[in-house]
């Protein structure tokens, strides 16, 4: 009698430490819904349990397989709990050779199944703890599950690097993310956690305000369905913190505010590349650059239709580089009032904006490398620049046949731009010119003459780079080459 009596009350308080816990639970949303582990090099601790945690079976991957037996949820609404107890880690990143993502644990499953309860129950079995214990943690759990509806809570406050790096991928049927409280990040703790998550329409709240390496980086890449970004109130960057984070987010049409204004190196890189229905850019106000800072942030946003200002005077290399690239709806390019360039600061800034019709810049010369930072934008447009910049068309420089307009106050266009009909530019080692009604006389700055052509329209080789006036007329132009 005493036996059954102290059973009787082991199982109460069996029953009631259950009820206490906060175990991560896998619910069928369809008749036979079922799951597995894959181990990758791995052996965490898994217990599963069928009847709300009176018994327990364990987990375990075939050995020569990698993969576990299906556990079976017949019917909808039927649940499994999930506890282990890896203090050291889940999955733990080995920096031995290239090993890096070899040694962690993924779910597959079948069906339909919505996740809840704590996912941290993997870690100290009940899903008290608020610490992620180990680098990589997380990696991939969910990685590919098209079965997954629901996410679990992911209540840590204490994260490390790459813990939730991946945790979502491919996960096509979530259409929620779980609430992710943390105020200090960690590197690329969540990297690429959503990619790929399609049917996804809210992103969570981000009010982490102390950000690090590649925090963010890749977090909803290629989420088509997701209408709404997440306020971003950091203004205090690091290096890749943003990099693509919204990166063919195709639904989103305005962009969160960027309070930033020291920027930290590709932080903003493709954040929002190919968001194709974004009309709406956030304000820049950062004044101190870095390196590829802006680099793609808005290449193929095919909607936008004004830039926001750039107010920084002071450049860094690549700092603009592809930034607007393909952005077919832009017809004015924010003001560039630096009067130095650095190396490539604006390669590609707006190849491919073939509405692009009016630019204005501050330098003065043709310093630092500019590849195609022009190329394929409007057949016809203007250009201002300060008188002291040389006038040079071509991808590299002034767009072909673009009229010249000088922001000097008084300055005098008429010694390069006489004519809105005849244009003449220098490119390859060749004078180009068009509209010429007369024929055409070029001459060194000696007054030697060096070509005489006729033809309206007319590529002429000259033997040396320099300075060339092209003459038609009564109108004359400076060429540099």
């Amino acid at each position: 009698m005493a036996k059954k009596i102290f059973l009787a009350l082991l199982m109460s308080c069996l029953a009631l430490f259950a009820s206490a816990s906060n175990y991560l639970t896998f619910t069928a949303e369809e008749d036979s819904s079922s799951f597995c582990i894959e181990n990758m090099n791995n052996n965490p601790n898994i217990e599963y349990s069928l009847d709300d945690g009176e018994t327990w079976t364990l987990l375990e991957a075939d050995e020569k397989e990698g993969i576990s037996e299906y556990v079976i949820l017949g019917k909808k609404g039927d649940k499994a709990l999930l506890r282990g107890y890896n203090p050291n880690g889940f999955s733990v990143s080995k920096f031995e050779s290239h090993e890096l993502f070899d040694h962690y644990t993924v779910f597959n499953m079948r069906g339909k199944i919505a996740a809840s309860g704590s996912v941290m129950s993997l870690i100290d079995g009940i899903g008290e703890c608020k610490t992620i214990p180990s680098d990589y943690c997380f990696y991939c759990l969910f990685v590919g599950c098209e079965s997954l509806t629901q996410a679990p809570e992911l209540p840590a406050t204490t994260l490390a690097d790459n813990c939730y790096d991946a945790m979502f991928n491919s996960c096509t049927s979530l259409t929620q993310a779980p609430a992710l409280p943390a105020m200090d990040l960690a590197r690329s703790c969540y990297s690429g956690m959503f990619e790929y998550c399609e049917s996804l329409i809210q992103a969570p709240e981000l009010p982490a305000t102390t950000l690090a390496e590649y925090c963010y980086s890749e977090m909803f890449d290629g989420c088509t369905n997701l209408v709404q970004a997440p306020e971003l109130p950091a203004t205090t960057l690091a290096d890749n913190c943003y990099l693509s984070m919204f990166w063919e987010c195709t639904s989103l049409t305005q962009a969160p505010a960027l309070p930033a204004t020291t920027l930290a190196k590709s932080c903003y890189s493709n954040m929002f590349a190919d968001c194709t229905n974004l009309v709406q850019a956030p304000a820049l106000p950062a004044t101190t650059l870095a390196e590829y800072c802006y680099s793609y942030m808005f290449n193929r946003c095919t909607s936008l239709v004004q830039a926001p200002a750039l107010p920084a005077t002071t450049l860094a290399e690549y700092c603009y580089s592809n930034m607007f690239n393909g952005c077919t709806s832009l017809v004015q390019a924010p003001e560039l009032p630096a009067m130095e360039l650095a190396d490539c600061c604006y390669k590609l800034m707006f190849q491919n904006c073939r509405n692009l019709q009016k630019i204005k810049v501050g330098f003065d010369s043709w310093r630092g490398l500019m590849y195609s930072w022009v190329e394929y934008v409007a057949h016809t447009g203007t250009f201002y620049c300060p008188k002291g910049l040389p006038i040079k068309y071509g991808i590299d420089r002034i767009p072909a046949v673009w009229n010249v307009e000088y922001i000097d106050d008084g300055a005098d266009v008429a010694e390069h731009i006489s004519d809105a009909s005849f244009k003449a530019w220098g490119v390859d080692g060749k004078i180009t010119y068009i509209g010429a009604t007369m024929p055409v006389e070029i001459y060194d700055l000696g007054g030697r003459l060096v070509k005489k052509v006729k033809g309206k329209s007319q590529s002429v080789v000259v033997p040396q780079h320099g300075i060339y006036v092209v003459k038609s007329g009564n109108v004359s132009l400076k060429v540099e080459l």
